[in-house]
């Protein structure tokens, strides 16, 4: 055998297992490239599961979810899941966190939503009298009633929102509901996005245990914003328990943030002192106005919830209720930055006449 055909063979026979391992098992750059996208995908499904209200199944409150329905938006446990699949793919379609490959569109689907809060703020709007949700001991018969009624008839939304077909998903739900306020991608102008939609009205009614500023009390006032638009109270002297109990109106555009709050100590010869601040999540609210704001309720019931988590400055959950024909929303805040302090408020939904 001449050296010439030692090198050859040798050549050859690599050049062939490099062939067979791309094939059977060596990573290829389309391989490499494939598990970068799926790796940027199930990053942003583990980010939604480190949200408090992800962390317990929508339908039980059972804790560290596993199972998730990708359409509808909504983590689950494994008892609620097996319901889910009973429903069909076509109402839910039910995918494990852990186990399953997540396409793309499965992933954009459950961020649209926002997980569990924003689904079930629709889905459990209001619940009849003697409805409750289960516990996460329920029996499968207990389930199977709850969510089938949930998901399927909807019996928990407002009439005017449910579907035409119980076959669509949570997104074909909300696109209407929320189209009147929610950005669209191809909405560039200016004046859109600031045209008004309703207004926020925001009592301000009080301050508990607020910082000390001063020599031995504070001179506070609150400052409230929503995008470029700022409106304050009154400065109350000397006070750091102080009731205001005044309203203020805040126009919303149809591009919309969080409510931001600071409060200050009033000084004559320097610059205010910050005492303080927070943000309130308004995509609750205005998802409760939209589904009732318009229309004349003559009983009160309570259409949905803002829930408290690390996430946020809620002392408590905050409830969303229909009283006396308005949406109103009362909040108690923990200030943030700050070493005490608490703010109680209360929003209510003043619709476009």
């Amino acid at each position: 055998m001449s050296n010439r055909y030692h090198e050859y063979s040798k050549s050859n026979s690599a050049n062939r297992y490099h062939e067979y391992s791309l094939q059977s098992g060596g990573k290829s750059n389309r391989y490499y490239e494939y598990n970068k996208s799926t790796s940027g995908s199930c990053k942003k499904l583990k980010e939604m599961l480190t949200k408090s209200d992800n962390q317990v199944c929508a339908d039980c409150d059972a804790p560290d979810p596993k199972w998730a329905s990708a359409n509808i938006g909504v983590f689950l446990c494994l008892k609620c899941c097996s319901v889910h699949r009973n429903l069909g793919t076509e109402i839910s379609k039910v995918l494990s966190v852990t186990l399953d490959e997540w396409s793309e569109e499965d992933i954009d689907s459950m961020v649209e939503v926002g997980g569990n809060s924003s689904a079930n703020a629709i889905y459990e709007a209001y619940f009849p009298d003697g409805i409750s949700k289960p516990k996460p001991n329920a029996s499968i018969e207990e389930r199977t009633k709850f969510i089938r009624s949930k998901y399927e008839l909807q019996e928990f939304l407002k009439p005017s929102l449910r579907m035409v077909s119980s076959k669509s998903s949570f997104r074909s739900c909300v696109s209407s509901d929320f189209s009147s306020f929610t950005v669209q991608p191809h909405q560039k102008n200016a004046a859109d996005a600031s045209r008004s939609i309703g207004t926020l009205k925001v009592k301000v009614v009080r301050g508990i245990d607020l910082a000390i500023r001063d020599f031995r009390s504070s001179d506070p006032y609150v400052i409230l914003m929503l995008g470029q638009q700022k409106v304050q109270t009154s400065v109350i002297q000397s006070n750091l328990n102080p009731v205001w109990n005044e309203e203020l109106k805040l126009p919303i555009p149809q591009r919309f943030g969080a409510l931001k709050l600071q409060v200050f100590d009033h000084d004559t010869f320097s610059a205010d002192d910050i005492m303080g601040e927070a943000e309130i999540d308004l995509q609750p609210f205005m998802a409760a106005a939209t589904a009732f704001g318009d229309d004349e309720m003559s009983f009160d019931m309570q259409v949905g919830k803002w829930l408290k988590s690390s996430d946020n400055a809620l002392i408590k959950d905050s409830t969303i209720n229909i009283v006396g024909g308005k949406i109103k929303q009362e909040i108690h805040l923990k200030l943030q930055n700050v070493e005490c302090g608490e703010l109680e408020l209360e929003l209510e939904w003043i619709p476009l006449q």
